[in-house]
């Protein structure tokens, strides 16, 4: 079994939940509630720009240029593809520049970007594909899950197609031949970390859709809230 199917087994219960989470089931339906969407854009705004520069200190990582270069094109691609889509999605849902200013990100976005650089400036490059490689394959699923799916949203169709489209799949498998290859020097110490990260990454998926579904806010901002 190679790496990466070991590894898909490993979160296949995360993942699922991630399916069946009402934000993700929402988008297809057309249920979700757009300030749940919101919330959503601005804290993944935040995240991808965070996974660039994870992508990018993978390139710094790799030990041939080969590697380098499609890595560089990875990061390029999530500001350039990713980033142009949210900005669209920030016009059509009248995010104004001062929420952008003021913007802080929720707590398991912030968490799940600190994870990601933690592993970016102590890990290998299989450790930084391996932490990658949930956002960009849970994602694939999704898109392909829903592809033919006419979500009553706009908004909503054009995120699912974004993720279902056959260039986005061909990134996905580069990726996971990336980890596969590199798994295959790897020690066994070095594959225990790998897993580790992977799985964490699944994990921070799920709470990356439950914090966008219940606007989460940190626990001080919370209370204020309530207060008022």
């Amino acid at each position: 079994m190679k790496f990466s199917a070991y590894l898909r087994q490993k979160v296949e219960g995360s993942w699922q939940a991630s399916f069946d989470h009402p934000f993700v089931t929402g988008v297809a339906d057309g249920t979700l509630p757009l300030d749940a969407f919101q919330h959503y854009v601005l804290n993944d705004s935040y995240y991808l720009s965070v996974f660039a520069k994870v992508q990018a200190l993978g390139a710094a990582r790799a030990t041939d240029m080969q590697t380098m270069s499609r890595m560089a094109f990875h990061a390029q691609g999530t500001y350039e593809a990713e980033m142009d889509l949210h900005r669209n999605f920030s016009v059509r849902l009248g995010i104004s520049e001062e929420q952008k200013a003021n913007f802080r990100p929720a707590p398991s976005a912030y968490n799940y970007a600190n994870h990601l650089m933690a592993v970016a400036y102590t890990g290998t490059l299989g450790e930084i594909i391996a932490a990658l490689l949930p956002c960009y394959w849970l994602y694939w699923e999704i898109g392909e899950r829903y592809k033919g799916v006419q979500s009553p949203e706009p908004i909503y169709q054009d995120w699912i197609n974004a993720y279902g489209g056959e260039w986005f799949g061909e990134l996905v498998q580069e990726q996971i031949n990336r980890l596969d290859a590199l798994a295959e020097l790897a020690s066994e110490e070095e594959k225990r970390r790998m897993e580790q990260h992977f799985i964490l990454s699944s994990d921070y998926e799920y709470s990356f859709w439950q914090m966008a579904y219940t606007l989460e806010q940190w626990p001080y901002a919370e209370h204020v809230a309530v207060a008022k």
